[in-house]
């Protein structure tokens, strides 16, 4: 892959303030891109923008709550009015879930409807006729979870399906017109996200069911992501047991919901054993 490629490429990133976001902000950044940052809070994102490039005005921040259409007309507006343009869209942003649907207050799954799929539909809605101008990219980061179930992840596992079958109808309606649409599935990544996952109630569960420094590092990822957009690939899915996993899963259906029962019930704290 050749760096020079993404130089002065205008790059926006949902989600940004942490994880894979701000590691693909800080790659792209290294890269030349100038890198549009957006994400809830405005601190956050304002505290590690020179940590994103060394030339501060290759660095937007803006302050987006992707759930809101408005916010995310309002990111591609400054986006515009700033850099003349956009060329890449990464729909980043999202959380995540850990309860059994029984016990769950269905609006857990609208939460993470509004966050992950409406976040992605919103943004994307709003960039693309400056992607068109431009036959740009546009990438959803969604899971292995977005290909074969996770169990006591409903409204995660079923954002992730929906971005997918949205992106994916989208790439077959640009097809002759140059956009570039990627579905982007990592395994399991080092970050934050299951730390501030959704329990029954609502509230952040606050801590990790994994050993997150023996999971894929959020600059791996963003490696792999910046590749995938490189060589416009349609599909690029990470880790070796993701891989194994929707393969196995369109082959052995039967066995792969039984090898994810028992994979899950051994979480520490396991929803299954409340």
């Amino acid at each position: 892959m050749n760096p020079a490629y993404f130089k002065n490429k205008v790059v926006v990133i949902t989600g940004a303030s942490s994880g894979i976001g701000l590691a693909c902000s800080r790659l792209f950044g290294s890269y030349g891109s100038k890198v549009v940052m957006a994400a809830r809070s405005i601190e956050k994102l304002q505290a590690e923008a020179a940590s994103v490039s060394p030339v501060p005005e290759n660095v937007l921040c803006v302050r987006t709550d992707v759930s809101k259409e408005e916010d995310c007309i309002n990111l591609m507006a400054k986006t515009i009015a700033v850099f003349g343009g956009i060329d890449i869209l990464i729909n980043n942003a999202g959380i995540s879930m850990r309860a059994m649907f029984r016990d769950l207050d269905l609006g857990v799954i609208k939460s993470l409807m509004d966050v992950n799929f409406w976040g992605t539909v919103y943004c994307t809605k709003a960039a693309l006729p400056y992607l068109l101008e431009r036959k740009g990219s546009v990438v959803g980061v969604i899971s292995i979870a977005g290909y074969t179930a996770l169990p006591a992840r409903t409204g995660y596992s079923s954002s992730k399906y929906a971005i997918r079958g949205f992106l994916d109808t989208l790439r077959i309606e640009h097809l002759y017109d140059g956009l570039h649409v990627m579905v982007f599935a990592p395994g399991y990544t080092s970050s934050n996200v299951r730390n501030a996952a959704l329990t029954a109630d609502g509230s952040p569960q606050g801590n990790t069911p994994l050993e997150e420094g023996k999971l894929m590092s959020a600059e791996d990822c963003a490696r792999h992501l910046a590749k995938g957009l490189y060589k416009r690939k349609s599909a690029v899915t990470l880790t070796a047991l993701g891989k194994l996993v929707i393969f196995f899963h369109r082959l052995f259906p039967n066995l792969t919901d039984k090898l994810t029962y028992a994979y899950i019930s051994r979480e520490p704290d396991s929803p299954f054993h409340k």
